[in-house]
């Protein structure tokens, strides 16, 4: 059986000061909708200052914001297709 590819377009930007890192996060999907998730490193004083650390875990929490929206979406469909509440999505 022959699958049709599809892809996501995914953005992740940061602001960043001397102490702390934020990141917005961004998925597109193939219909068009989009997900938005946010993220946020704090950097402890005695900490060496590593900027992409920050947005290393930053942008991991980012994603993982939109990870957890997507699965509950996804619940959502699956509910409203079989017509009453199914089995929970775990990570």
């Amino acid at each position: 059986m022959l699958h049709t590819a599809v892809g996501w377009h995914v953005e992740l930007e940061f602001k960043e000061d001397d102490t702390r890192t934020r990141a917005a996060a961004m998925v597109r999907l193939p219909d068009g909708s989009e997900v938005r998730g946010h993220g946020h490193a704090s950097r402890h004083d005695s900490d060496a200052n590593q900027p992409r650390v920050g947005e290393e875990v930053a942008g991991a929490r980012a994603l993982n914001d939109i990870a957890l929206q997507l699965l509950d979406k996804a619940h959502g469909e699956i509910d409203a297709a079989a017509g009453r509440p199914s089995h929970p999505i775990s990570v």
